[in-house]
């Protein structure tokens, strides 16, 4: 297994022709369950974990690699109550989410397979939101579970959705030429309803869409009276992976549309920062913010509505 992923980097260049590559885990039982690789960094055997006082009881300790300190989280105990219990032959994903490098405890690990977003689809109706899926697949007549991770890492980890003052004031100024309305399509719950709140916070409402087919089809009801994209909102924002139609798709469908081609499209993405700044520039889209820091999106929001670039000024920007 140490060598499956040697090319992950490589892997890169699927994305944008609505494809990607599915790395196959087990947890406890013989169930198949399937992450992204553009977000694993490697896998390896179970190190030795440290354990950390006060620490969520689904992070079982910390692992020191190349120089780093990262969170170990047991994914079975967090998603089934049913923990990991042989550590010794166990595996441990290492992924990088919302910039924060942390460890997966998984049973066991299968293998990596190539899949078309299409193929890629939302959770089954009545499911409950209380599941941690984002979408299913079908490898080997078998269903894949695909893990919501933002939502376990926010579960464990929390996430701070506060606006600090800095970026309240500029909501005073804000210009009335462009819609205070933004599309938000994301296939993670957690992720669209964290921007849905901040933007709200600094007077943006937000249509929501749940991956980048519904997203594509409804910026198309919008302007079905003839009208242009950008009467009706401001920019859309949208992650990159997602079931049916992924982000990169999404921007390049928009950008062949006569009456959307000219709205602004912000990728909004745990993914690797230098990846996406090259992928942003191929498929046309104007700028993308990694998940998630809630000041820098809404600075970066009101910054495109009032007509300016959307870094101006974030060196005065601080997250919480």
């Amino acid at each position: 297994m140490a060598g499956v992923l040697d090319s992950v980097d490589s892997r890169t260049r699927l994305a944008g022709h609505n494809r990607m590559e599915l790395l196959l885990f087990r947890l406890q039982g013989k169930q198949r369950y399937g992450i992204n690789v553009f977000k694993v960094q490697e896998v390896i055997r179970c190190p030795r974990l440290t354990h950390m006082p006060n620490a969520n009881s689904k992070v079982v300790g910390v692992a020191h690699l190349r120089n780093k300190t990262i969170p170990v989280m047991d994914l079975g105990l967090a998603i089934s109550n049913q923990p990991i219990t042989d550590r010794e032959n166990s595996y441990v994903i290492v992924t990088e989410y919302n910039r924060y490098t942390q460890g997966f405890l998984v049973a066991g690990v299968d293998r990596i397979t190539n899949m078309n977003w299409k193929d890629i689809l939302p959770p089954p109706k009545g499911s409950g939101s209380a599941n941690y899926l984002t979408a299913v697949t079908h490898v080997d007549d078998e269903m894949i579970s695909i893990i919501d991770v933002e939502r376990v890492f926010a579960d464990i980890m929390g996430f701070s959705e506060e606006v600090s003052e800095n970026v309240l004031q500029g909501v005073a100024g804000m210009s009335n030429e462009k819609p205070r309305h933004v599309m938000v399509v994301d296939d993670s719950s957690v992720a669209r309803n964290q921007v849905k709140r901040v933007l709200e916070k600094v007077g943006i409402d937000c249509t929501l869409a749940n991956d980048g087919q519904e997203g594509y089809e409804a910026l198309e009801k919008m302007i079905a009276d003839g009208s242009a994209l950008s009467d009706k909102i401001a920019l859309v924002i949208s992650d990159i992976e997602m079931p049916r139609m992924d982000g990169y798709t999404l921007t390049t469908k928009i950008r062949q549309h006569p009456q959307m081609r000219d709205i602004y499209v912000m990728l909004h993405t745990s993914l690797s920062g230098v990846f996406n700044n090259s992928m942003v520039e191929q498929v046309g889209a104007n700028h993308f913010v990694p998940k998630f820091k809630p000041n820098e999106l809404a600075h970066s929001v009101i910054n495109i509505v009032n007509n300016k670039d959307p870094l101006e000024g974030m060196d005065q920007i601080v997250d919480t």
